[in-house]
């Protein structure tokens, strides 16, 4: 069998209908259909939103409520590049028009409780939901009990922008008023955490701003760990886009936190090193949505313990978690995971209902980082699912973009970074 080239592997990724046109078999193989199966979907980013569609396709007469909190999703997949004005922020926001031209029920509100015995979700609009499945995908909150200094009011003055909307605009406002000489500050905590790549490929485009606007200025990287997720690669690109621009400084080497000084913008780190700042990235520690709290979801980490092969949570029955909140194995936490577990999540739930086995479940992820507007690399792996072990990701698929490849290879990676997002939310929202 000739063996696939990363970028034919990479396309075949794009679209997950290597699994997913297998799931055909649970429309076709059972007559009739389910008529009473009540789903109730919490949350419309790009698992929720994907469950919403696949559970449809795979059985149309299920009734499906999606409760998004907004009228519109704002990714955080490129964001980045919405802080130095390569897209504006309505260009990464997307609605559910397309599901309700579907007859997916879409609920604007919040919810308060999730009460799982009697299966039963309320909202902070005063209604309630039952269902038979309730399947969460609500995202990340933050442990700002792990940052001396800082709380969720700080993050109106030192931004994160790891939720897409209000603060990606706030620390585009920052950027844009940090003066010629200035330093930016960016602080990355310990895994988990939602987008492995994300921050470096945040500083590398902020560096791409700052060369073209801000020359004389300085990034500096105050990192937890002592390595990251396509390390070689951004250091590559930074020395050679950007030299002496990015410091990056790990965990072991002074790049953990100790507090912040939020109204003298000043970073602390555990080695008594003291650091100021015009500007402030911090991102804290993650955990799960407040509500998987509340419905007693989550585990003393702060995320959802699951049977990886259906995504139903281990603590109740009946209710689904994918995505970031869920302790998905090895696959990372980001939107494309998202988007694959969702598929493998509508797929459970329709096999349960109709008691039929579910087909064997595969996973896919693929990441693109931008390290220039014209400079892309990526990640991409195949997971699969083993009872002893959870999910695992497939030894030799996939892999990151080569070290040696040319300025031709690195634009090419760019232009399909812009076609890999265009493909996944018109999966997940068209």
């Amino acid at each position: 069998m000739r063996k696939l080239k990363r970028r034919e592997f990479i396309k075949l990724l794009g679209s997950s209908a290597a699994y997913f046109s297998g799931l055909g078999a649970i429309s076709s193989c059972t007559p009739g259909s389910s008529n009473s199966g009540r789903i109730v979907i919490v949350g419309g980013g790009f698992g929720g939103s994907t469950c919403a569609k696949y559970l449809h396709r795979l059985d149309p007469e299920l009734d499906i409520t999606l409760v998004a909190p907004t009228s519109r999703f704002v990714t955080c997949p490129f964001s980045n590049t919405v802080l130095i004005n390569l897209r504006k922020l309505e260009a990464i926001s997307h609605g559910y028009d397309a599901h309700k031209k579907r007859g997916i029920n879409i609920v604007h509100a919040h919810v308060q409780d999730i009460d799982a015995p009697v299966k039963k979700v309320t909202l902070d609009n005063g209604n309630t939901l039952v269902y038979d499945h309730l399947v969460l995908s609500p995202g990340i909150d933050f442990k700002w009990d792990e940052v001396e200094g800082m709380d969720a009011s700080a993050a109106l003055s030192i931004p994160h922008a790891w939720q897409g909307g209000p603060q990606t605009i706030l620390l585009k406002k920052q950027l844009t008023a940090m003066p010629n000489g200035g330093v930016f500050i960016m602080s990355v905590p310990e895994n988990p955490y939602r987008c492995p790549p994300g921050p470096y490929e945040r500083a590398s485009l902020v560096a791409h701003y700052l060369k073209q606007h801000k020359p004389k200025s300085k990034i500096l990287i105050l990192d937890a760990k002592d390595k990251f997720s396509k390390q070689k690669l951004f250091m590559q690109g930074w020395e050679a886009l950007y030299p002496g621009m990015v410091e990056w400084v790990s965990g072991s080497t002074g790049g953990r936190l100790d507090y912040i000084e939020v109204e003298n913008r000043s970073v602390h780190t555990e080695m008594g090193d003291r650091h100021k700042a015009d500007v402030i990235n911090l991102i804290p520690p993650q955990k799960a949505a407040p509500i998987t709290d509340i419905a007693g979801l989550s585990n003393n980490d702060g995320w959802c313990p699951i049977n990886q092969r259906s995504f139903e949570s281990r603590i109740h029955a009946n209710v689904h978690v994918i995505g970031d909140a869920a302790i998905a194995g090895k696959m990372p936490k980001s939107g494309f995971a998202a988007n694959s577990q969702a598929k493998v999540c509508a797929a459970a739930i329709v096999s349960s209902m109709r008691g039929i086995a579910m087909p064997e479940p595969s996973y896919v992820n693929t990441c693109y980082s931008l390290v220039a507007p014209d400079y892309g690399i990526s990640v991409a792996a195949v997971y699969r699912y083993d009872t002893n072990k959870g999910i695992y990701k497939v030894k030799g698929s996939g892999g990151n973009s080569p070290l040696d490849a040319d300025k031709s290879y690195r634009e090419l990676e760019a232009r399909y970074a812009a076609g890999w997002y265009d493909s996944v939310t018109g999966d997940a929202f068209g």
